[in-house]
Formats: structure tokens, C-alpha cells, sequence
């Protein structure tokens, strides 16, 4: 039987803990991964690791395998004596068996090449997708069908791409980078193995009118001078239908004027707020009645907004 140095295939020293052995295994397994690695050999590469982290991280097999001692890779050896009857329920030969075969008979499963039977469950790949909504679908919610192609492995452990339909649930108030899980709807399991967990990283697209700072939303809302001077109520624009805001009476430009809870929802209760950015809109053309009455109020104004320049 040859010697595969497990903790030098995943890059680990031999007193690494449960926790590194996982956050490596997901780290190597997503570097080799055959769909998405430019790695050369990534495939075989792919293969070593997982198998490796099978043996590592059950802490029955791995007690087994440091019992086996530290040789060179692909050197021949043997367990050493009395290895079998403290580690295996099972007599059979060492001969013509490699050491993942070996490891495979632990919990009464049959050596590979043997009828039925098998290898321990293998847990499905979790796998992460980006998902473009509307400030609208996150305002209210929605449910999204996902046509995915995910990787499936079949008996010999090769990957294809095999289309899926996943529905989604969007919940209200999802924001700008949010990541959200689907339980079970990643890669399928190996010998009854759980199934993985798909990701979806949020985005939102851009709207004609609002712009979105975690769950508060932004409006540029334009007033004519007379308005911002004398104050009124206008018709402003939210997700959830017009609302009636008061302007008041000399208000300038770039205020910030608030518009409360209309904004995304929050996820427990409650929603953040809307913000209308004052912004003065000048006629570009007038009439002549509209000219003689700006130069009427030209003549008369006693108001100098570039005072403060007489001060330096």
C-alpha cells in the first residue's frame, strides 16, 4: 500500500485543529473547484483534497491515520502491527488496497471496486450567485425563478453543469449587498450527504429617481424660487405612492427635508425614511409679463446673497 501524506495535500501541519482542517478544505476546494479553477491538474488536485478532508476531519479515521506514521509519498508500506485490531472491525488484506480504500471500510463500508455499499456521506458544495432586483421588488418583497446552471457530480466523480429552476424569496427591505441563504438549494450531496446552501448576493439597480443609503432613500426635489421664499405643499413621489409635503417658507437649496418611514422596510419593523434634497429650478425663458415682474422685484429687494464676500 502507498503513503498519501494527507496534511501536505491540504498544506496543514499535523497539530492543525478541526477548525483549520474545515476553513482550509472550503478555501482549497474552492480554488481547485474543476468548474471555475484555471489551476492546472484541478480536477486531480480537486479530487486529493476532498479526499484528504474525509479522512482529516473525522476524528476517529484521523487518529487512525497518525497511528500509520509519517512516511514519503508514494512510498510502500504497512500499518504497523496490532494497527488493524485497535482501528478495524473488519479482517481483510492490505494488499492490492490503496489508503482511501483503506479509510473507506471505517463504519462497515466496502472497499471501492466492491458490489453496492459505499463511502461515507459527502455534504453538497455551497455555491453563491449574484442577484440583480428593483428598488420596487425590495420595497415590496418579492419572489424571483433563478435559472441556474449548478455543478453535479455523478458515481465517478466528474462534474457537469446541469440546468436549475430555483425559486426565491426576496424579503422586504433587502438592501445594497445583503447576502442571503437557501437552504439545501446548493450542490448536491454524496452518499446521503446533506445538500449544500446557495447564496445570493443582492444588488439593486439604479432608479430614475431615488437614490438608497442602506434603507433610507434620497429625492432631488426641485422648487421654483417663489415657492422655497413663500413655502407651499407639493406632491412628492415615494414606493408606496404619493405623499403631500410642506415646504417651508424660505427654505434653501440643498436642504434636506425629511420624509419619515417611507423609505425600505426594515426587516423587524419599521422603515427607514425619505429625503428630499431641495434643489432651486430657474425658468430658462419667460415672458415679457414675467421679465417686467423679475425686474419689478430686481428694483425693490433689499436681499444680497453675496454680503458676507464685503467681510474678508
Amino acid at each position: 500500500m502507498k503513503y498519501k501524506d494527507y496534511y501536505k495535500v491540504m498544506g496543514l501541519e499535523r497539530t492543525a485543529t478541526a477548525e483549520d482542517i474545515k476553513k482550509t478544505y472550503r478555501k482549497l476546494a474552492r480554488k481547485y473547484h474543476p468548474d471555475v479553477s484555471k489551476e492546472a491538474n484541478a480536477e486531480e488536485k480537486f479530487k486529493e483534497v476532498a479526499e484528504a478532508y474525509e479522512v482529516l476531519k473525522d476524528p476517529e479515521k484521523r487518529a487512525a491515520y497518525d497511528q500509520l506514521g509519517s512516511h514519503q509519498p508514494g512510498q510502500d508500506f504497512r500499518p504497523p502491527p496490532g494497527w488493524e485490531q485497535q482501528f478495524s472491525e473488519r479482517d481483510f488484506s492490505f494488499e492490492g488496497i490503496d489508503l482511501s480504500d483503506l479509510f473507506a471500510t471505517f463504519g462497515g463500508a466496502r472497499p471501492r471496486g466492491a458490489a453496492s455499499g459505499g463511502r461515507h456521506p459527502i455534504p453538497g458544495e455551497d455555491y453563491e450567485v449574484n442577484v440583480k432586483i428593483t428598488l420596487q421588488q425590495a420595497c415590496d418583497g418579492s419572489e424571483l425563478d433563478l435559472r441556474l446552471e449548478l455543478p453535479e457530480y455523478d458515481t465517478h466523480g466528474f462534474a457537469h453543469r446541469v440546468p436549475h429552476t430555483v425559486k426565491a424569496r426576496i424579503p422586504k427591505g433587502a438592501t445594497e449587498g445583503q447576502r442571503l441563504r437557501l437552504s439545501g438549494k446548493g450542490g448536491k450531496g454524496l452518499n446521503g450527504g446533506r445538500a449544500g446552501n446557495l447564496y445570493l448576493n443582492i444588488s439593486l439597480e439604479p432608479h430614475p429617481l431615488f437614490r438608497v443609503s442602506g434603507h433610507d432613500l434620497y429625492l432631488d426635489l426641485p422648487l421654483t424660487p417663489w415657492e422655497a421664499v413663500l413655502g407651499t405643499t407639493v406632491q412628492v413621489p415615494t414606493l408606496k405612492g404619493d405623499v403631500r409635503l410642506k415646504i417651508p417658507s424660505g427654505t434653501t437649496g440643498g436642504q434636506r427635508l425629511r420624509v419619515a418611514h417611507r423609505g425600505l422596510p426594515k426587516p423587524h419593523e419599521g422603515a427607514g425614511d425619505l429625503f428630499a434634497i431641495v434643489q432651486i429650478a430657474v425658468p430658462t425663458t419667460v415672458s415679457d409679463d414675467e421679465r417686467k415682474l423679475f425686474e419689478a422685484l430686481a428694483e425693490k429687494s433689499q436681499f444680497d446673497p453675496r454680503r458676507h464676500f464685503e467681510r474678508r
